[in-house]
């Protein structure tokens, strides 16, 4: 059987935890910075986890991460 392919877009986005969470970041934060407020950009710097819904899509696009 072939190896399984990373999705190129996938594999820079996403990670995965020791607990096999999705790990992502936040969208929002590389331009139009003004009109956003410190509060919102400094907010936008911390990492999050992709919701339980797409989470098992993201691990099939990243199989051996």
């Amino acid at each position: 059987m072939p190896k399984m392919k990373t999705h190129s877009g996938a594999k820079k986005r996403f990670n995965l935890t020791k607990n096999g969470k999705v790990k992502r970041s936040h969208a929002y934060a590389s331009h139009i910075l003004t009109k956003k407020t410190t509060k919102r950009k400094r907010g936008l710097r911390k990492g999050a986890y992709a919701d339980v819904t797409n989470s098992d899509t993201i691990r099939k696009m990243i199989p051996y991460k």
